[in-house]
């Protein structure tokens, strides 16, 4: 079933009015990969009622008054992508092309859609319900932070949309409980306001037994007076402070501080101050982990951002839940009928099986959205969504991907951060893969054999980067799962991201050296060899990260050349995004781990220069 986007769509559902609206700036693909839908359903499921509004013309109230008002909350988000990355490259030109809008042209989302979005609902709804941010790009804002499209420090998000509340990480259970404190503060105002009636009827009747005409209609006047407050849920910011202040995963403003929470360096602090800024950054990124996260204060104006400790990781029994939701893996009918959505042809049979990634790339903010601690869906699980992808009258055969972030971090986990958090003085996987981790692919190796056999599958592919220091560190199974992918896995090419081949830039990105992509390059070429098959890897590279030079990247070119023998097609320049150790780098021209100054090339046409190296 699709959510509702329509009022006729409501009327069929046999509901009168909808709990919550969630307003998008991606088109509706109703998907386990699109957040907004996963959102939904799970509301849904737990008895609300939940309408969509994608991509609404912020320049009229044609779209966002087409579902009217919700009766709990407003759910706003840009997004797969933050909307100034989906709008701009990395040079800050325009980008012309959207894979989330139908007919492809990118001219369906706002610069700050976030912003954008909550401004349009306030404009044609006073005085509406709790506006409520989520999404990757409130996510990642949730704090001060650097913004590289107007090369400032910006408050948070929270604070510059002027919403009520923001859910960060994977909200799913936040948002349940927010909308249930909301439909319980609700109805606690309902009861007052019945109370308030009546004990005005109560008292109106013991001063006059036989009041006058002009007395009755006095009391009636007080009567409607009440039933007008009652009919509508007035927006109380002290009322849904009190409401939500103990759910976990979620920011709010307040005027006052909690106690035991940590406090951040407040915004004036690090808007003057860059050292303080490293300060404020390094005490928030510590503080992810659902085990050993502390609740985070930060000053903002007169007011105050609090941030709760994140949301508990679901186990294994509640990634099931999540998953097995009903989804029609296709662009809903109001939006399809406007054009070919792209971002379809990826995600529409691909299966999603783990979240998170303990890879902590200093360039990659999944460690701050998704978490550092990999949660898995049960081998069952996925093998109920493959079959039920069999079955859609669009499938051709090909689950195009079954993977997460990465794709051979399913199964297993360091069990000393399942017990007792990820460390807050070390990295999985840098320098190198930690000897606590134990890399297990078994548990994959058996999804994808199991997948293999279901009738109507002809062909799974590994289209998720493959981590492969992590494919050596397995010494039972890493071979084993390695051949399995050449053999059976690979649709023409393989997906790497060595990055750069210099240790000083790889250092800073928080990446291996060269030695294990070596390694695995020719590992990959022989094995394909062998099963005779045409196959190659596609490398990604990083061009003017912090701390790298020009000269770094003429090395990076001989490197290409000598060791990899290609021309690569696959190179981006850095884009400093928010909630980053490279962006704290690229805004501080520091090392926030050592304090020494770096390099940073911040000039467009320099930047371009380094990729042309390895491209051009």
């Amino acid at each position: 079933m699709f959510l509702p986007v329509t009022q006729k769509e409501i009327f069929n559902l046999g509901w009168k009015k909808l709990d919550v609206i969630l307003v998008t700036g991606d088109t509706y693909i109703d998907s386990p990969f699109t957040g907004v839908a996963v959102i939904g359903k799970i509301l849904v499921k737990h008895g609300f009622r939940v309408g969509i509004i994608a991509q609404p013309d912020v320049d009229s109230d044609i779209d966002i008054k087409r579902l009217g008002e919700p009766q709990l909350f407003w759910g706003i988000t840009a997004g797969a992508v933050d909307s100034m990355v989906a709008n701009y490259t990395a040079s800050k030109k325009w980008r012309k092309t959207d894979d989330y809008t139908p007919g492809g042209i990118n001219n369906s989302r706002p610069d700050r859609a976030v912003i954008a979005y909550t401004n349009l609902v306030k404009k044609y709804f006073k005085n509406t319900c709790p506006i409520v941010l989520g999404g990757i790009e409130a996510s990642l804002r949730r704090v001060c932070h650097y913004d590289f499209w107007s090369n400032k420090i910006r408050r948070s998000i929270l604070f510059d949309a002027k919403a009520d509340c923001l859910v960060y990480g994977m909200a799913e259970t936040s948002v349940v409980q927010i909308a249930t404190a909301f439909k319980q503060a609700k109805i606690s105002k309902k009861e007052s306001i019945n109370k308030s009636i009546n004990k005005s009827k109560v008292n109106s009747g013991k001063e006059q037994k036989s009041p006058d005409k002009n007395e009755l209609k006095e009391n009636e006047l007080k009567e409607n007076e009440l039933k007008k407050k009652k009919s509508k849920y007035q927006r109380e910011k002290n009322s849904i402070e009190n409401s939500i202040s103990g759910i976990r995963g979620i920011c709010y403003i307040s005027k006052t501080k909690p106690e035991n929470y940590v406090e951040l360096p407040g915004f004036k602090e690090v808007l003057q101050d860059k050292d303080k800024f490293i300060k404020s950054f390094n005490i928030f990124y510590r503080n992810n982990d659902p085990l050993t996260a502390a609740g985070i204060v930060q000053k903002q104006d007169s007011r105050f951002l609090i941030q709760n400790p994140p949301c508990l990781y679901p186990d294994i029994k509640g990634m099931d839940e999540i998953s097995d939701l009903d989804f029609e893996r296709d662009v809903h009918p109001y939006y399809k009928k406007k054009g070919k959505v792209k971002a379809l042809d990826t995600i529409r049979f691909s299966i999603s099986t783990h979240r998170g990634c303990y890879g902590e790339c200093s360039f990659c903010a999944i460690a701050v959205h998704e978490g550092r601690t990999i949660r898995w869906r049960s081998k069952e699980s996925i093998l109920k969504e493959a079959l039920a992808i069999t079955k859609h009258p669009g499938f051709k055969g090909i689950i195009s991907d079954a993977g997460g972030p990465t794709a051979n971090m399913y199964g297993y986990e360091c069990r000393k951060k399942l017990k007792s958090g990820a460390c807050r003085d070390k990295r999985c996987l840098f320098p190198s893969v930690c000897k606590n981790l134990e890399p297990d692919h078994s548990e994959l190796i058996e999804v994808f054999e199991k997948i293999s056999k279901l009738k109507g599958v002809r062909k799974i592919f590994t289209s998720s980067g493959i981590r492969y220091d992590l494919v050596f560190s397995d010494k039972k199974y890493g071979e084993t799962y390695l051949k399995q992918v050449v053999s059976k896995h690979v649709s023409g090419q393989l997906k790497v991201a060595p990055e750069h081949s210099e240790k000083k830039v790889l250092d800073l990105m928080g990446k291996p050296g060269t030695h294990s992509l070596c390694k695995f390059k020719k590992k990959f070429d022989a094995l394909s060899k062998k099963e005779n098959k045409k196959q190659f890897l596609t490398y990604y590279f990083i061009a003017a990260h912090p701390g790298c030079t020009i000269g770094d990247m003429e090395k990076l070119r001989q490197f290409i050349k000598k060791e990899l023998k290609l021309k690569p097609e696959q190179a981006q320049i850095f884009t400093p995004t928010p909630s980053t150790y490279s962006t704290l780098m690229y805004y501080t021209g520091k090392d926030p781990f050592s304090g020494k100054k770096i390099f940073v090339e911040k000039n467009i046409k320099s930047k371009e220069k380094q990729k042309r190296k390895i491209t051009g």
